[in-house]
């Protein structure tokens, strides 16, 4: 597996790592991509391991912390092959629901005790903070981030979801190796300049040195070009409540799919290695992690790395144009800062 640099740190990662929330869902619901079976997902852990694939992405809402254990299992005797990201920030309820953000420095203190001791590890090799806390400056947030770094519990800092403006403020409390959002063929808002005119959060993270980490590459499922029509769906699936799965919005998608089938035809690659790869060209600091259970579909991601796509494929699959409808439910979009 090729590697790539993330930050101006000393972090450096596979070209493609591994997201494991389908491992387990998130929220209290475990079926979030259709079942699990566990001995499977430790088996895609051990195969990523094999290929090279050594950066694992994890969080406290997933499960919740039940992916983190799920983790530290498949690690076990295993931990210093691999690299640990993981992500705090929420408010989880007794049900193992969202209820909310905290970005306070106490609760840094207590979910890094925690994922530590679900991990069974004595570091994180990259922590970022989930969503940002609007009621806590990120200064706060990231100075008692950056302790932690000091006491040699965590290597890296990374932060999530957050604007432009957030990033160059945590920045300069301490170096952030990396931001993480979702971004693909179909969703291009960190492209975007700020609502003030200001630059995109693709450029500010350039311009500071940081690397980019995009979720979801594959659209949850969609641009891999396998994902049955959404009604025939287990109802506890994710995306039977998508907004961008849904009706209308479902029909122009599919639409979106021409164009990176038809490249995948020219390369004799699969639809899910064209949408890796469109990221892999957008530079040498863009790491995706694609999330699976499943070691077919780990395979196909990796052999991503082994596509070069030409500029007339990259303007081809630009010109597709954004996705219709948002990426996330209103309650899900108000967690994103921009």
């Amino acid at each position: 597996m090729k590697r790539r640099k993330l930050g101006s740190q000393g972090l450096e990662v596979p070209a493609i790592g591994l997201g494991t929330m389908a491992m387990t869902g998130f929220m209290g619901m475990p079926g979030v991509y259709g079942p699990t079976d566990e001995a499977e997902s430790i088996a895609t852990i051990h195969r990523a391991l094999d290929l090279g694939i050594d950066l694992f992405d994890t969080a406290e809402i997933y499960g919740p912390y039940a992916n983190e254990t799920l983790l530290a299992k498949a690690l076990e005797g295993r931990r210093d092959r691999a690299l640990i990201a993981t992500k705090f920030g929420f408010k989880i309820s007794p049900e193992g629901g969202i209820a909310g953000v905290d970005g306070r420095p106490e609760n840094v203190r207590r979910a890094l005790d925690g994922c530590l001791q679900r991990l069974d590890t004595d570091h994180i090799d990259l922590w970022y903070q989930h969503r940002r806390d609007r009621e806590v400056p990120i200064e706060d947030t990231v100075g008692a981030m950056a302790e932690q770094v000091k006491a040699g519990k965590v290597r890296f800092l990374g932060l999530s979801e957050m604007s432009a403006e957030t990033i160059r403020r945590a920045h300069a409390v301490h170096p952030i190796s990396a931001v993480q959002s979702e971004w693909s063929i179909w969703e291009r808002n960190l492209e975007q300049r700020a609502p003030d005119g200001g630059p995109s959060i693709i450029e500010t993270c350039r311009e500071l040195g940081i690397g980019i980490v995009p979720y979801s590459p594959l659209g949850r499922g969609f641009l891999g070009g396998q994902l049955p029509d959404p009604a025939t769906l287990p109802a506890d699936d994710y995306r039977r409540n998508d907004p961008r799965f849904q009706g209308e919005n479902y029909v122009h998608n599919k639409r979106l799919l021409d164009a990176v089938n038809a490249v995948a035809e020219r390369h004799e690659a699969k639809p899910a290695q064209v949408a890796l790869a469109w990221l892999l060209a957008r530079g040498p600091d863009v790491v995706p992690i694609p999330g699976t259970k499943r070691r077919s579909y780990l395979e196909v991601n990796a052999g991503a790395v082994h596509l070069t796509l030409t500029p007339t494929d990259l303007a081809e699959l630009d010109a597709i144009g954004p996705a219709s409808g948002p990426r996330y439910t209103e309650r899900g979009m108000a967690s994103i800062e921009r």
